[in-house]
């Protein structure tokens, strides 16, 4: 799991006591009134008791809430960043916003300002009308999907109903503020949840100028800016209450106190997420991501059955390997002298001396692997086409059906409305709008491109040290690890040189991915930020394709190197193959006697496991102990807490891409599971472990250690639907040629088809080619010629279909080589159509929206545009009704009352 980003705060989580309490309310400055002085307020008996222990999300008054809150110190800059603060907050003033002061005395440590912030009436019917954000109208009339027939046997994974669906299903129109009366409005405290006040407060805060009147400088607008200039030092909208009681304010919510306690505890894991709940506190977006995590954690299961099945068909055929006991009899494996494997170093050795390593690989590479590769190619297609579907139904049910297109409209950047002076004619709305010319983009899209070829080219570049290290390092483990009949310690009896050489490479290769993606992040960030994306939406996108390009080449290039590489090129004894040339000494890696795949299963876990032990160790276990020993007085002592600004100011701050590596982390996973499941059946089970933890530690971090983030929409998971189809075309491709070229199946096959009339005995002696000892050059000798085997034999054998010496052909390949390569290659192009046919029958014959959900989304309309109707007539009504009691009626409105009655 991979951290979600966010600015961790040094200050301790320290109640104070009421001595300290006491003392904050008789020194205040500009802040909080005095105990004496509250009481002489009127109607303030509420006010007091929330005063007492500061715990509230209101003004002074006790009736205005805080829709979001600033944060800031003095420091040698003083003045200057003072200044900024009086025109911004001038400005905001002017904007309609009010504003409230928490003076630095009223703070724990006596030097934070808080600047606490109340969007009114008028300005946030004035922006929900700009934002056209939706408000409903009417009661929903369509009935909730009736359960199906044993639905009882999910009960005990089920959450009650009113937190699964924590408000009523209303009809929803965009706001206008011409026509307050066509919507519901009880309360106007209540009518914009706090998600929706924060959101229209945060739309402000970025484009208000900190500048004097009359000044027009682009470059100083926008809270973002303030705060890396560190004019102010911090910005969030507050939680409701603590996590771990409810608010004892009536007139607050208690959603974060039932998120705590029915999603984000760890022995909530077999409970369903209460989705609805998530998206009204924290917005569409992450609720959105918390959907698909959860659909994607339920389908793995399904992947992670069939694959033990397959793990468990290896291990119960562990018996009926024939290959594996040739090797390991002495009378077989034991008389076979095998050729070396590196230059000078390496001695000639006994093929038994691998017995271990190929029982190993039989439990990957066996017969249910095929089956396995296949299954997960067509479980691919069904997980994306289902997701397709729920995320169609969570479109409807929250309401964001018709919201991309103007997402696309309203979100523009503050960035680019600073950075693009240009300005032209947008032919849709008839106003003059920033733009960036075309010299610039082509500019900033070819110096984009040559940054992240830069940084592709130093990936390679470090893959390519690692081979050499696996080069260079075999040799001193084959002379360290010797054979197993001379004098040998324990260890060699289980780790091979091919074994030790993988393992460590593989470490080293898991470092260097952790040191470059530290790099990557802040070079895609930087590359995306001189493109100037438009929109939101534009740059995520941009950022996204970027980091998963570097992610991609990083993660996954090592495993491609042992899957499509190692052993294909080695050439035989007297004409090696050498990675750079002669002259470099470094022969090409050969593959075990058993095969490649051992090698790419142990890279695998190697880089998948230590990737999620990485992440769970940096996402979960330190900030676990941080938080007990920051909160463990506070529950004791809740009476003694911080303000509610405070509380929430000595928590990490989300970030805008903090979704963004949570999203990356799991479609890195979904690569390792897809592209490379046919070597080891047992990596859906891995993933699913860790994404059972991943969904509460996440939630964990959101509902307490993360300020609140500010509610954002989002239809889908982005560009995220793409990449996931992209790798699940791939993984088809993969698995066919790791099947067919890495695997030791298709061999095994035409040997047991085309050449034993269906037996397995003699493979291992049919598989290996012989070659003259004499006949090797003097630099493929090996240095130590005592240990050598001569006094047996003349010749060794290698991992090869040639013809022996002596024949007319010699050393060139034979037929078998021939009809095993026509083999595979026709394997490939049968499982990848039938993989494929499958894939695209199953996308047509499940529509990407139900039935049932597209009939909702049409009545909706419908009733939509009947009540609007109903509504301009009654309007029409009334206005005439009006110019009658006003004015004699005329003979033109005489007609037209009767064209309307009509």
């Amino acid at each position: 799991m991979s951290q979600i980003t966010g600015k961790a705060k040094d200050e301790t989580y320290e109640l104070q006591n009421t001595a300290d309490l006491h003392t904050e309310d008789e020194n205040n400055g500009n802040g909080v009134s005095s105990s004496s002085e509250r009481g002489t307020l009127p109607g303030n008996t509420e006010t007091d008791k929330l005063q007492s222990h500061k715990d509230t999300v209101f003004f002074r008054d006790g009736s205005r809430r805080i829709d979001f809150v600033l944060s800031y110190v003095d420091d040698k800059d003083g003045e200057k960043k003072q200044e900024r603060r009086r025109e911004f907050e001038a400005n905001l003033e002017k904007a309609g916003l009010e504003l409230e002061t928490e003076d630095k005395s009223n703070s724990k440590d006596q030097k934070t300002y808080f600047l606490k912030i109340h969007a009114p009436w008028d300005v946030l019917v004035t922006y929900a009308d700009v934002l056209k954000i939706k408000v409903p109208f009417k009661k929903s009339d369509i009935p909730h999907s009736q359960d199906a027939p044993l639905q009882w046997l999910s009960r005990p994974f089920r959450l009650p109903d009113d937190i699964m669906r924590p408000q009523t299903d209303y009809f929803t129109y965009p706001f206008d503020k011409r026509k307050t009366d066509f919507f519901l409005m009880r309360d106007k405290d209540s009518f914009f949840p706090p998600s929706t006040r924060n959101r229209i407060v945060l739309y402000i805060l970025a484009r208000c100028p900190y500048q004097a009147e009359g000044r027009k400088d682009s470059d100083k607008t926008g809270i973002k800016r303030l705060l890396s200039n560190g004019t102010y030092t911090a910005a969030f909208p507050l939680h409701d209450c603590q996590y771990w009681e409810e608010a004892q304010n009536p007139k607050c919510e208690r959603e974060r106190f039932s998120l705590y306690n029915h999603w984000a505890r760890f022995l909530c894991f077999y409970k369903e997420q209460p989705l609805n709940l998530i998206r009204k506190y924290y917005g569409e977006k992450i609720g959105i991501y918390f959907a698909w995590l959860g659909f994607y954690t339920e389908m793995l299961f399904f992947a992670a059955v069939m694959g033990v099945i397959c793990f468990t068909y290896g291990v119960l055929s562990y018996d009926d390997n024939i290959s594996s006991k040739e090797i390991c009899d002495a009378a077989i494996g034991g008389s076979i002298v095998m050729c070396p494997l590196c230059d000078k170093k390496c001695p000639f050795w006994k093929l038994n001396s691998t017995c271990l390593s190929s029982w190993q690989s039989h439990l990957f590479d066996n017969e249910g692997t095929v089956f396995f590769a296949i299954f997960m190619g067509i479980w691919v297609t069904l997980f994306l086409e289902f997701w397709k579907r729920r995320q169609a139904r969570l479109e409807y049910e929250w309401d964001l059906v018709d919201f991309e297109e103007a997402q696309q409209q309203l979100q523009i950047r503050p960035e680019f409305e600073i950075r693009c002076t240009t300005k032209r004619l947008n032919k849709i709305t008839q106003e003059m709008e920033p733009y960036l010319p075309i010299t610039s983009k082509c500019a900033r899209f070819c110096l984009s491109g040559a940054t992240v070829v830069f940084w592709i080219s130093l990936i390679v570049a470090c893959i390519i040290g690692v081979i050499a290290y696996r080069l260079a390092v075999y040799a001193a483990f084959a002379s360290i690890i010797k054979d197993p009949l001379k004098d040998i310690q324990v260890v060699g009896r289980f780790i091979t040189p091919q074994l030790a050489t993988s393992v460590t490479a593989s470490c080293i290769n898991f470092v260097i991915i952790m040191i470059l993606n530290f790099f990557y992040e802040r070079v895609a960030i930087w590359i995306t930020d001189m493109e100037i994306p438009k929109t939101h939406l534009e740059y995520e996108n941009r950022l996204t394709m970027k980091m998963f390009l570097f992610q991609f080449v990083n993660y996954y290039s090592s495993c491609f190197y042992v899957a499509f590489f190692k052993g294909k090129f080695v050439g035989y004894p007297g004409d090696y193959k050498y990675m750079f040339g002669k002259w470099s000494k470094l022969r090409n890696e050969e593959c075990d006697p058993g095969g490649c795949l051992i090698e790419l299963t142990t890279q695998l876990v190697i880089v998948m496991a230590g990737k999620q032990l990485w992440g769970n160790i940096q996402e979960a276990l330190l900030p676990l102990i941080r938080n007990w020993w920051r909160s463990r007085k506070g529950r004791h002592h809740p009476e003694n807490q911080y303000s509610r600004w405070e509380q929430d100011h000595v928590l990490q701050n989300f970030s805008q891409l903090g979704l963004f590596y949570e999203y990356l982390e799991m479609v890195i996973q979904f690569g390792f599971i897809t592209l490379f499941v046919a070597s080891f059946p047992l990596a859906p089970l891995l993933a699913l472990a860790n994404n059972i933890l991943e969904i509460r530690v996440d939630s964990w971090k959101f509902t307490t250690q993360f300020r609140r983030p500010v509610a954002s929409k989002a239809r889908n998971i982005g560009a995220w639907q793409e990449i996931l189809n992209a790798v699940a075309i791939l993984s088809v491709v993969t698995n066919a040629f790791i099947m067919a070229f890495t695997s030791d199946m298709i061999p095994r096959m035409v040997y047991l088809y085309a050449y034993n009339q269906g037996s397995m005995t003699g493979y291992v002696n049919h598989s290996l080619s012989i070659y003259n000892i004499s006949q090797i050059p003097a630099r493929n000798m090996p240095e130590d010629n005592l240990n050598l085997f001569y006094n047996s034999t003349t010749t060794c054998r290698y991992r090869d279909y040639r013809y022996p010496p002596g024949h007319e052909r010699e050393y060139t390949h034979t037929m078998q080589f021939w009809h095993i390569l026509a083999a595979k290659m026709a394997f490939i192009i049968i499982m990848e159509h039938v993989v494929f046919v499958v894939k695209f029958f199953v996308a047509w014959l499940i529509p990407d929206i139900p039935s049932d959900v597209t009939a909702r989304i049409k009545r909706e309309r419908y009733l939509i545009q009947e009540d609007l109707h109903k509504y301009e007539v009654e309007r029409l009504k009334i206005q005439l009704s009006a110019s009658f009691v006003t004015e004699p009626p005329s003979s033109e409105a005489s007609l037209l009352m009767e064209n309307h009655e009509v």
